[in-house]
């Protein structure tokens, strides 16, 4: 059995290109007591990775040249070697972008994932899976968020950030998002319900429209891209606000020049409690995180957006329209065109 795989030709300097990637071909190692063999079927491709592919130390290692490009995959289970996984189950898991993947109980984010009928195989990996299990805990576990909230989501027409946006309003807040375009302004607030929305770079003064959006101060600030955008809400927050970390992608494509904070010290000033969270570290809330969502899912409270990508060659590219900016949504590659989507669901 032979494996196509895509791995790190060269490093990126800013915005990837296509010859920073290859594919190639190996085949499938043999497998071991406690190893699942996944046949991938999708692809979550989320800009974490853009940092993993500088030669710098972070929370994750960096990918060697030549090494395999990481993602989290779900895929159909077709050999076993552990009790709790059967042939024809889905399996999930951080691994990377080929064809087949060996899952092993060390790998981040293992678990047998309970598909449903109901809905389509790409939902697993956006607004059911772990950009929606982010939003979930990060908001309720690290943002310690509480009904009449005023809330601030950055990045709130993308995967995390337009499923934090609707969690915090079906909780009883007042959601405001910040957003590249006017076009995603009138996707988070017409589709998605959010209650404003921010053009950060359309508008003359960025402070002047969070202070007008949030005259009396921000309770909670869901935090995806660092850099300008938190250095100005700083200021804003109200006295003990909260600032869950959940991404910098201000600084991924920028690794060895970051933006330098100015405000840092109003951490200070208004008590906030900032804190950087890994959502795989809250694994006693992941299925409560799943059935919530699942939930608002079906019965439409909740719009999970995303955009789908075809075929194994598609990656690359997909993965540069992420970083470059364009996308909305949850950003996805589906192995072949049998794979159900949200497009085509019928609660759609």
């Amino acid at each position: 059995m032979i494996n196509r795989r895509i791995v790190l030709a060269s490093r990126p300097d800013g915005v990837p290109d296509p010859e920073n990637f290859r594919i190639e071909e190996n085949p499938v190692a043999e497998l071991e007591d406690g190893q699942v063999l996944l046949e991938n079927r999708v692809f979550a491709i989320d800009p974490a990775v853009r940092g993993m592919l500088d030669d710098v130390e972070s929370y994750m290692p960096p990918v060697a040249i030549g090494g395999l490009i990481p993602t989290m995959v779900l895929g159909r289970v077709v050999k076993s070697r552990n009790p709790d996984f059967r042939e024809g189950d889905y399996g999930r898991g951080f691994i990377g972008w080929e064809e087949y993947s060996v899952l092993n109980p060390g790998s981040v984010g293992f678990e047998n994932v309970r598909v449903e009928d109901d809905l389509p195989l790409t939902a697993y990996m956006g607004a059911v899976g772990w950009s929606g299990i982010t939003a979930y805990v990060g908001l309720k576990r690290y943002g310690e968020m509480r009904s009449g909230d005023e809330v601030l989501i950055s990045a709130a027409a993308g995967a995390v950030g337009s499923v934090a946006g609707q969690v915090a309003r079906l909780s009883g807040c007042r959601v405001v998002g910040t957003v590249s375009s006017d076009e995603k302004a009138r996707i988070v607030t017409d589709t998605l319900g959010f209650h404003g929305a921010i053009n950060y770079r359309d508008c003359a003064d960025f402070d002047a429209e969070i202070r007008k959006h949030f005259p009396d101060g921000i309770d909670l600030y869901f935090d995806n891209v660092g850099g300008v955008t938190l250095d100005t809400v700083l200021p804003r927050m109200k006295a003990f606000g909260r600032i869950p970390v959940c991404g910098m992608i201000a600084n991924y494509n920028h690794q060895t020049d970051p933006y330098r904070l100015r405000n840092i010290w109003q951490v200070l000033v208004h008590r906030i409690t900032m804190r950087g969270f890994l959502a795989f570290e809250a694994a006693d809330m992941v299925h409560e995180a799943e059935d919530a969502l699942a939930g608002w899912v079906r019965s439409g409270e909740l719009i999970a957006t995303e955009n789908v990508s075809t075929g194994l060659e598609s990656t690359p590219q997909a993965f540069i329209r992420l970083m470059s900016g364009e996308t909305t949504g949850k950003t996805l590659v589906r192995l072949d065109d049998s794979v159900s989507t949200l497009a085509g669901w019928k609660g759609a």
